[in-house]
């Protein structure tokens, strides 16, 4: 059969997308981007908050015109959403003929065969799942840069999240699990690994291990590589960033020199209420400290306006603690009041108009700071990864810098590829001419290197 697949959300979804596409390809089936000539529509779905639950219902009810208008005979419904409202898309969706939930994925294949009926996992559930390195799967990512899942879950009681509820206890991946994976997509001609997680800084907790994102990026970092690799990892704690990870990401190379470290708040009533702990000054001395070990560190956060009992007093607490603390890159989240929460049943709810303007705000406050730290950079000169044409122009080509990460940070746009061509997945040097609010532009100051040379370049990192 012919399968499309559509994913939403995270790239925590996008790799169990990868995973079930494998289990499928294994089986014989043929993927297809296009809806219109598949026989079976897989929607992975995410239900992080309001917006995410809408965007997956409208997915889901477009697919199902192509079961009218196309070929396709079953329309399957995975993910998240399956997980917080199984039953209700299977009572009020006659156009979903099956669901299959986070922790059921090698169920799809029988699945989009016909061959195993819909079952309410409700009272029954299956064992937490999570992939490992000999598990089939199928990159939906460019050539050049890929996702990899070490860990799965999470065990913080953060009030506002949903996650634990439908992804579980946490639980890391083996760490010769990874080693192996990730030495694969090396091999393979991946020069971007980006390691995800509900919290990878917990990683390799559950096994005992001391300090086990430390030890697993030194283990990646000195993989050896015909060319010029990347490592990085998303979705920091705070308080699981430890001197021991600063230092190994300041000794190697090839680790980049970003943390993703979402902070969600700086006022300490709020972040009580969040059940995050901490204050704005605890933030900003771990984040001198980040800065003072990893010299050129980008730092990136996520914040949330309008929490449950958010006064004036705790938004304006914020705004300056973004002021003190210029972030490199920051985004923020208008809260999402989730049935399912701990916070849904918080007093002191904050309005929708309030919680808007808040987070323009914010942002605009960002927007500031990050148009004055691209500034700074006109002049310099940076290793990039060419990502292709712009999707503007094929006269102008994109490419990151290692402190930009891909599909959630700015890029570097090339006017001038020079003589040289290129391709995607080439890292080059770039000199940065303008600056923008959150890219930035440049021009090539290199010729590209050979195999041979990158192999040297190499041996004398190491």
């Amino acid at each position: 059969m012919k399968i499309g697949f559509v994913s939403l959300g995270c790239p925590k979804n996008l790799v169990d997308t990868e995973v079930m596409m494998g289990q499928l390809v294994a089986g014989g089936h043929e993927l297809t981007p296009h809806p219109s000539d598949a026989d079976v529509i897989v929607v992975n779905t995410c239900s992080f908050i309001d917006p995410a639950k809408q965007e997956s219902v409208d997915t889901i009810l477009e697919m199902a015109e192509y079961k009218k208008t196309g070929r396709a005979q079953r329309l399957i419904v995975a993910g998240c959403l399956v997980e917080r409202y199984r039953a209700d898309i299977q009572k009020d969706m006659p156009e979903v003929d099956a669901v299959i939930g986070t922790n059921e994925l090698e169920r799809i294949t029988a699945l989009c065969e016909g061959l195993t009926p819909v079952v309410n996992q409700g009272d029954n559930p299956l064992e937490a799942y999570l992939y490992h390195d000999l598990t089939p799967r199928v990159l939906s990512t460019p050539s050049h840069f890929t996702y990899i899942k070490i860990a799965e879950g999470c065990d913080h009681p953060c009030t506002f999240c949903v996650i634990p509820q439908y992804r579980g206890k946490f639980r890391s991946r083996r760490f010769e699990s990874v080693i192996s994976e990730a030495t694969r997509l090396f091999s393979q001609g991946v020069r971007e690994i980006n390691l995800i997680g509900q919290d990878t800084t917990c990683y390799g907790e559950d096994f005992g291990m001391k300090d086990g994102l430390a030890t697993l990026l030194a283990r990646l970092a000195q993989i050896e590589t015909e060319y010029e690799k990347w490592v990085r990892f998303l979705y920091c704690y705070p308080n699981k960033v430890t001197q021991k990870l600063l230092d190994t990401i300041a000794e190697h190379e090839s680790l980049v020199k970003y943390i993703d470290m979402p902070l969600q708040h700086a006022s300490a009533p709020v972040l009580k209420r969040m059940k995050r702990g901490a204050s704005g000054d605890i933030f900003l001395k771990l984040i001198e400290r980040i800065r003072a070990t990893i010299p050129g560190v980008a730092i990136r956060t996520s914040m949330i306006a309008g929490f449950p009992g958010e006064t004036e007093q705790d938004f304006e607490t914020l705004c300056q603690f973004a002021e003190a603390a210029q972030f490199d890159r920051l985004g923020v989240f208008s809260y999402s009041d989730e049935d399912t929460s701990k916070s849904f049943g918080l007093d002191q709810k904050v309005d929708a108009k309030t919680i808007y303007n808040r987070k323009r705000h914010l942002m605009a406050i960002q927007k500031k700071i990050s148009r004055k730290r691209n500034r700074a950079l006109i002049g310099r000169e940076f290793r990039v990864l060419i990502e292709g044409p712009s999707a503007d122009s094929d006269l102008v080509w994109q490419a990151r810098l290692s402190t930009q990460a891909p599909e959630i940070d700015g890029v570097c746009y090339i006017s001038d590829p020079g003589e040289q061509p290129l391709k995607s997945g080439d890292m080059r040097t770039m000199r940065v001419t303008e600056a923008h609010d959150y890219d930035l532009t440049g021009e090539l100051v290199d010729t590209p290197r050979t195999a041979s040379q990158e192999k040297l370049l190499q041996i004398s990192l190491v």
